[in-house]
């Protein structure tokens, strides 16, 4: 049973690592070739573009990590192979997050409308708060890997010394669990800030749509849509967030995690889904990735029809 559990865990990660590439690697294409041709990128699609490079390296770590794990679980041993694997992870992981949380606060000072004047003064400096907020969030990156770090060389200096198997394992397993605990606080950061933003976001819909009821009762205005647009894209980020955040909590409370291949890789399943299925959103939320996305469609249609195509 357990055979059959973990080969279904493989495929849905085989499937989610290459739907990630390809949406990500499309959504990269696509910035830069309208950057290309209009010698100009706007402040949402540099975010964009940045967050799909940072999802690929992410992936491509996270799939790295788990056929060593797998497959050559001899390599956990080897000291700077481990810092170089975790370092990339980190980073990605960390830019994945922070980039994905930056959108959502452009996403809400573009659109939401606050008579406070802090608010006000943020709005008009919308592309200073997000350049901050990114690099501020170079802080709990260092904290991260400058905690692994020191807890790693503990760990390794105790394999190399003399003391038992067991009591290396269990120095090993409790330096694990902190490094969890200290990533699942930094995770929590962003989701914080993504979960102020969406009820923010709600709170400015609310005040929008009541004020717009004394001119057309029933009417959606563009306000309006701009409000449900951003919702639902923060929505999606806020699912994808949680999804990701209990992958953690679930690591968190596995006891001695290398001994329990289903837990690693269903926790990998679900977190992985957040790089690869959020993609796919904002695609579906963006204008411009949208009609690409219908145009691509259209033409590996017509190339299934040994079809030449002349136009959508």
């Amino acid at each position: 049973m357990d055979g059959i559990i973990q080969r279904t865990l493989i495929i849905i990660l085989i499937v989610e690592f290459i739907t990630g590439n390809v949406l990500n690697a499309f959504v990269a294409l696509v910035n830069c070739m309208d950057w290309a041709k209009r010698r100009k990128i706007s402040v949402v699609d540099q975010i964009l573009t940045a967050l799909a490079i940072s999802r690929i390296g992410l992936l491509w770590s996270v799939f790295t990590g788990i056929v060593i794990v797998v497959l050559y679980p001899s390599l956990l041993l080897l000291e700077n192979f481990m810092i170089m694997i975790h370092i990339t992870w980190t980073a990605t992981s960390h830019f994945t997050l922070w980039l994905a949380t930056c959108l959502s606060i452009f996403y809400f000072f573009k659109i939401a409308n606050f008579s406070n004047s802090l608010f006000l003064y943020l709005k008009r400096r919308v592309k200073r708060v997000v350049s901050m907020t990114l690099l501020m969030s170079l802080i709990p990156l260092c904290v991260n890997i400058f905690s692994w770090k020191t807890n790693n060389y503990i760990c390794f200096e105790g394999f190399k010394s003399n003391v038992s198997c067991s009591s290396s394992l269990n120095n090993f397993t409790k330096s694990y669990r902190f490094l969890l605990i200290l990533n699942t606080t930094l995770v929590s950061v962003p989701f914080t800030m993504c979960l102020t933003t969406f009820l923010l976001l709600i709170s400015s819909l609310w005040k929008h749509h009541k004020k717009i009821q004394h001119n057309a009762q029933g009417c959606r205005d563009a306000g309006t849509t701009a409000h449900v647009k951003a919702l639902r894209v923060i929505i999606a980020s806020l699912l994808l967030y949680f999804i990701f955040f209990l992958s953690q909590v679930v690591q968190l409370w596995s006891s001695v995690m290398l001994k329990k291949t289903l837990t690693i890789l269903s926790c990998q399943a679900a977190g992985v889904s957040f790089p690869s299925l959020h993609s796919c959103v904002l695609i579906l939320g963006n204008t411009k990735l949208r009609q690409a996305s219908l145009y691509v469609w259209w033409w590996l249609r017509c190339r299934a029809k040994d079809v030449e195509p002349s136009g959508p």
